[in-house]
């Protein structure tokens, strides 16, 4: 099955739902910063220490760290690898692909662990996937229900355009 693209329409239910889910996690994680980013680099969501940060920027690199990582999975016989994380002196960042749509990147410091952060994005994980498989299956009903509805325009006669325009 190939990874799809997100395509994503957010009504605002859905985006409120996601942005609760992210809140819960920075609070639970006491991360600095939490962003959700869609695998063509948009910014989804965000919460936390965002003053400074290039938010756009940083989106983007994520979903081409992401596609990166995926190239070196490939070579090496995986099909991806669903958890990155990377450490640096003084800030850790968690990345982990949510239900093959979209990227979680999660910003922590000393105040937090690697452990802590791994136990609580599981949970957030399948809430989140919950969500997003709803926006989808939202997304291929409303889709099933256009393809039954036919054009507008099959029902303008010929006499119709001439009494438009006679």
């Amino acid at each position: 099955m190939s990874t799809p693209h997100t395509n994503l329409v957010l009504y605002e239910q859905d985006f409120v739902k996601i942005d609760s889910e992210i809140k819960r996690l920075h609070q639970q994680t006491n991360a600095k910063v939490i962003f959700l980013v869609d695998r063509d680099g948009q910014l989804i969501a965000s919460c936390g220490e965002k003053d400074g940060l290039d938010t756009t920027s940083l989106a983007s690199l994520t979903a081409g760290n992401i596609a990166a990582t995926g190239g070196m999975a490939k070579l090496i016989g995986e099909k991806e690898f669903s958890i990155l994380f990377h450490e640096g002196e003084k800030d850790n960042i968690h990345i982990s692909i949510i239900a093959k749509r979209v990227i979680l990147v999660i910003i922590f410091d000393q105040r937090s662990s690697l452990g802590l952060v791994r136990l609580r994005v599981k949970k957030s994980t399948e809430t989140l996937t919950h969500i997003f498989d709803e926006i989808q299956n939202k997304k291929d009903r409303e889709g099933s229900e256009a393809e039954n509805v036919g054009s507008p325009l099959e029902e303008i006669t010929d006499e119709d355009i001439d009494k438009l325009f006679g």
